[in-house]
Parts: structure tokens; sequence; C-alpha cells
């Protein structure tokens, strides 16, 4: 006798690429539609006051840079900066608010290292600060465990995470909120938080969720 196999449901297709996060499609096609509601167009003010208030310059990593205007910033400050973005349109992004700094005489475009590349596989330089803005949220849940060990193998023991995190239970996004406990458990093997804060300046998409966070590799 033969039992007849159950029938087994076709998986689902897959989404296009530009209806997922982790493809640099889907942030290309909201770069050249202009939809961009998580670029400020200025610099946090958290932000501004952590990077004055340290005694020397940090080689910075911003990834998942967008628009750069954080970069910019650091750029003009006579930081080292490298700006990092799988998305070749946030790459374009970058490179025209960083020649309109120029052309204000602010900073030379050169000053930052822009690259466009994937986060998980670019070759990495001596980092001192790695700065967190509006990346892990863009980031699916399933790259929430590759993210936490990369920064961790990214920074050497002093060297600091810092920045926004959307703290809030939101699973669908991007943004996609992070819980408390979802972040320590994240970091809290190879980092210890050494500053939390609300913050008061963030923009709609963030508004009330956000947190200031510095976190101290081990």
């Amino acid at each position: 006798m033969t039992l007849s196999q159950p029938d087994v449901p076709p998986a689902p297709p897959a989404k296009p690429p530009e209806q997922r996060p982790e493809h640099p499609d889907f942030w290309c096609k909201r770069f050249d539609e202009g939809v961009t509601p998580w670029d400020a167009g200025r610099v946090p003010a958290a932000f501004s006051r952590f990077i004055a208030r340290q005694p020397t310059p940090l080689n910075t990593l911003i990834p998942g840079c967008g628009s750069a205007w954080d970069a910019a910033h650091l750029a003009e400050l006579g930081w080292p900066v490298t700006a990092l973005d799988f998305s070749p349109k946030a790459v374009e992004a970058a490179r025209d608010v960083l020649s309109q700094v120029a052309a204000q005489g602010r900073v030379q475009p050169a000053a930052v290292n822009l690259i466009c590349d994937d986060f998980f596989t670019f070759t990495p330089s001596d980092f001192g600060l790695i700065y967190e803005r509006a990346f892990l949220c863009a980031l699916p849940r399933k790259l929430w465990a590759d993210w936490g060990t990369r920064v961790a193998a990214l920074l050497p023991t002093g060297g600091l995470l810092a920045g926004f995190f959307f703290i809030c239970d939101q699973p669908k996004g991007p943004p996609f909120g992070i819980l408390p406990a979802e972040l320590d458990a994240l970091l809290s093997a190879n980092f210890e938080r050494i500053e939390d804060a609300a913050v008061d300046d963030s923009i709609p998409v963030f508004s009330g969720r956000e947190r200031w966070q510095v976190w101290r590799r081990r």
C-alpha cells in the first residue's frame, strides 16, 4: 500500500530586491524617489556634544551613511572618517552633500573616505569609533546578530560604538524597532554601556523612541 503524501503548499515567491531592505536596490529606489524620511539634513545635538568633548579625534566609521551630513561635520573638525553605504544612490547623495559643504569652504570632499561597499564584508581600517545613525534599525532582524558580531570585530578594546538606537516594539519596518533587552543581548558580551539618554531633537520618524547611547568595547 502506498501512502499518499500530504499536499505541501508552494513556497511564496521571493520579494523583488527593491522590496528587501537587505538589498541595495531597496534604498536606491527610495533615493531615486526622494523618499528619505530618515535624513534630517543636519547633525543631531547629542552627536555634536559627544564629538566636542572628545580629547582627540577618533578614526570613525559611519555604516549606512546615507547623505553623510555627520561625516561632513567630522571632516570639518579634522576627524578621519569613513562613510560607508552599499547603495550607489546613497553614495551619490553623500557626494552631493560633501560637494555642497566644500562649496562653502568648510571642508574638501576628499576629506571623507566615501565607500560604496557592504558593511559586513568590506576591508576595514583601524577604527576607534563606529557611529550608529539609522543603520541598525534599517536592518532586518535576521541580520542583527551579524551586526553585533561585526561591530565588536571592528573595534579594539576601548573603542566606542556611539549613536542613536530606535528603542521600541515595532516589528515591521524599516525602521525596525529593538527592545532594550534585545540590544543588550547583541552587545553586552563585548561592550559596556557608558551613556544612555533620551533624545530631544529627533526627526518625526524616530520621535519619542530614540535613545542616545555610547558603548565601550571590553
